[in-house]
């Protein structure tokens, strides 16, 4: 897979574009804003868009979402407990803007996008339905605003949670492959093994 990170929106969220190289086939995760960007990458290099990916629900991971949906009619992914975030604007913080998922996951579920093989991971903490996506194959994880580059998401906002995030890492991702990549939904690029060594909050 090859993996292109676009930084957009006000507090420069990634979104992240996957996609197979040998039958041009890709999915986004978390396209947060820019949608008319986000649209032209996809028609100016003839990537055959087969889904959406959210980690979760807050407006700037899911802003580009109805817009991107529409144009290329395909379906969303997230967590079936992130439902009220994604549908609620005092939950995801926006100021009017909402979405819902088309296909809504449980924890553990696995699922195949651009002929790669996926598994959603729960990991509430940053919200009640935040959750990452693995693939096992790639030695990828999508690590949304659960675990940064030697940080971990806040939980200060409404459903959040600082010992259930800690456990979500803890139990859910740090028994990963040391070697996964895992990139996040905002800073940079780290490992599960950087992590592990590294990280004071989960360490």
């Amino acid at each position: 897979m090859k993996i292109s990170n676009y930084r957009v929106g006000p507090i420069m969220t990634n979104c992240y574009l996957a996609v197979n190289e040998k039958t041009k086939e890709g999915f986004f995760v978390d396209p947060g804003a820019e949608p008319g960007r986000l649209i032209r990458e996809i028609k100016d290099n003839d990537i055959i868009l087969t889904g959406i990916l959210l980690t979760h629900g807050h407006f700037d991971h899911i802003m580009a979402v109805n817009e991107l949906r529409d144009e290329f009619q395909v379906k969303v992914y997230a967590n079936e407990l992130e439902k009220e975030v994604l549908q609620d604007v005092r939950s995801n913080m926006s100021s009017g803007y909402t979405t819902k998922a088309d296909v809504y996951l449980t924890d553990g579920e696995e699922f195949s996008l651009a002929g790669v093989p996926i598994k959603m991971l729960s990991t509430p903490g940053h919200t009640v339905g935040g959750c990452c996506y693995y693939l096992a194959a790639e030695g990828i994880l999508f690590s949304g605003d659960t675990l940064f580059h030697g940080s971990v998401g806040r939980t200060d906002f409404p459903g959040g949670s600082a010992s259930t995030l800690v456990r979500s890492i803890q139990e859910k991702l740090l028994v990963l492959p040391e070697e996964t990549k895992v990139y996040p939904g905002h800073d940079s690029q780290t490992t599960i093994q950087f992590e592990k060594r590294y990280n004071p909050f989960v360490s």
